[in-house]
């Protein structure tokens, strides 16, 4: 099957999701738009040739936690969301994506001005204020994508909210393997690429894994 197909098939999916999220989502409960996400995203990995495998499940916390982990890529969330679906931080930027800022936007994710130091002090507030409320919000404390390989330094600020909602954090990690078991730099979406860019890179080393 060519690219071009399979980026098809993509946006298909994409508007499908769309189509939910307006239609279905003001309809149900949050535990079945949960849910919706969930099974949404695993077809979403499906169709960009991914599989995940979860590794040491039985610590994860479901409710008023902070989720921290490394960051590779926009299929990341993805990944994460099949795993838990969880409220993301991101930068402001992916609010004007097509298709995705929109429906990253209805799915609770807050959105930061990466270049406007005051807004940690809000982000912080929302976030603090959220896990008070029970939900569950991953960040990236990083403040932007490696090929995986490495961490950079994280963003103190952003565990602010944790401590001021008296809330435990739960790390994770992500990892991209190829078929040969090895470990794939594909997904990055680093430096000066496009999500074109990106997606091309991605679905030409298919089939991959994605532990976490």
């Amino acid at each position: 099957m060519g690219i071009a197909w399979r980026k098809l098939r993509l946006l298909v999916h994409l508007l499908y999701g769309m189509w939910v999220v307006a239609m279905r989502f003001p309809r149900t409960s949050a535990s079945e738009r949960s849910e919706m996400n969930r099974v949404w995203s695993i077809e979403m990995l499906r169709l960009s040739g991914m599989k995940l495998v979860v590794h040491n499940d039985e610590v994860r916390l479901d409710a008023s936690v902070l989720v921290v982990g490394n960051h590779v890529s926009w299929i990341d969330i993805y990944v994460i969301n099949v795993w838990r679906p969880t409220p993301f931080v991101s930068k402001a930027e992916i609010r004007k994506w097509p298709v995705v800022g929109w429906l990253a936007q209805q799915l609770g994710t807050v959105f930061v001005q990466r270049e406007k130091r005051s807004d940690a002090k809000r982000i912080m507030h929302e976030l603090a204020d959220r896990l008070l409320a029970g939900e569950m919000m991953c960040v990236f404390p990083e403040g932007t994508t490696t090929d995986g390989r490495s961490l950079l330094p994280f963003h103190a600020n952003l565990f602010q909210a944790a401590v001021s909602a008296s809330c435990p954090v739960q790390p994770i990690c992500l990892m991209y393997e190829d078929a040969q078991g090895r470990q794939s730099t594909a997904p990055a979406y680093i430096g000066d690429m496009t999500l074109g860019d990106s997606l091309d890179a991605l679905l030409r080393a298919t089939p991959l894994t994605a532990h976490l």
